[in-house]
């Protein structure tokens, strides 16, 4: 058993320098930020200019050896895992990620080893910790979903009065590009970009939509669909979407409030398991240490966290209510 865990601690240890060493790479190199930056806004005026490479290359590490073993793979673990780093517009590849996974769930099982021998808790412990990074890409992807739908309806309001002015499609997604600020003007100006290339205008939809996971936005691009398809008078529809993208922002606010009291409740049965062991530890701390000294209290206190994981999760549905 010791020789095993100094083998989880050396991997760590590795795994914890690497992982460093490619974050810090990724973040702080300004000639790698500047070199994408200078990608990110290449239009359709560099081709011809040089030897442009228009097959988009799908690049899961900076690691060579990595890169083709992830390749190879092709789990759709995996892809779902780089597709939410695409849509939460993160700089580092998803390799950078799944290494992140690995270092922080093998130092979380090499800490839990030092601080008890039950061995189900050490494996609690490195999958919790393991998860972690893939918590913040999630974190971050929502936050740029949300800001983007934010910006949304006056993004369509925008390409309406562009229509009206008599201004193309493509000439209201430069105006979007260059007046909003990121992630709407970001996105929409990767998609002017793309339809410059010569993709077609529903494949460049259907790509934004990728990027961008949002039922707004999927309203939008079929509506823009099925207008090139069977014409209609795409000012007005645009307009009818902006409108639509507003009321359903009142509605998830007056749902908000209604649920606020349910989510506080949730909040505080939550907490309240541990306040009360906090306060029976000072009262009396042979009573609760009974729990963490006795084989049966670890089952007692693992059947708890579960019963309170599934607690969490139906409160969670309750509130929750999508509009």
């Amino acid at each position: 058993m010791e020789f095993l865990l100094v083998v989880f601690i050396f991997i760590a240890i590795v795994l914890l320098i690497e992982g460093t060493f490619l974050l810090t790479r990724s973040w702080w190199n300004p000639e790698t930020k500047r070199v994408r930056t200078q990608l990110r806004q290449l239009s359709a005026e560099a081709y011809g200019q040089g030897d442009v490479d228009l097959v988009r290359q799908r690049m899961m590490s900076e690691i060579p050896w990595f890169n083709r073993f992830l390749l190879g793979l092709r789990l759709p673990v995996i892809d779902r895992i780089e597709r939410m780093v695409l849509q939460a517009n993160l700089t580092y590849p998803v390799g950078v990620v799944l290494l992140a996974m690995v270092v922080f769930a093998v130092m979380g099982f090499a800490v839990a080893s030092f601080l008890t021998r039950w061995f189900p808790v050490w494996l609690a412990v490195g999958a919790l910790l393991g998860v972690l990074p893939l918590w913040y890409v999630y974190i971050k992807k929502q936050k740029r979903i949300n800001r983007f739908e934010e910006q949304l309806p006056e993004a369509m309001d925008m390409l309406a009065r562009s229509l009206k002015a008599g201004h193309a499609f493509t000439g209201g997604l430069q105006m979007v590009g260059q007046e909003f600020p990121d992630p709407a003007g970001t996105e929409f100006s990767k998609t002017l970009d793309e339809i410059n290339f010569g993709v077609a205008y529903e494949d460049a939809l259907r790509n934004l939509v990728s990027r961008i996971d949002s039922d707004d936005l999927k309203l939008f691009v079929i509506s823009v669909i099925i207008q090139r398809t069977s014409g209609g008078n795409l000012a007005e529809i645009l307009e009818n979407i902006g409108r639509l993208i507003r009321e359903r922002f009142k509605l998830k606010g007056n749902i908000k409030t209604l649920t606020a009291e349910g989510r506080i409740s949730a909040y505080v049965l939550l907490a309240l398991p541990f306040f009360l062991a906090y306060v029976m530890h000072l009262l009396n701390p042979r009573y609760i240490g009974t729990l963490f000294t006795d084989p049966i209290g670890h089952y007692l206190i693992a059947g708890a966290c579960v019963m309170m994981v599934i607690g969490a999760f139906v409160m969670k549905r309750m509130v929750d209510i999508k509009v």
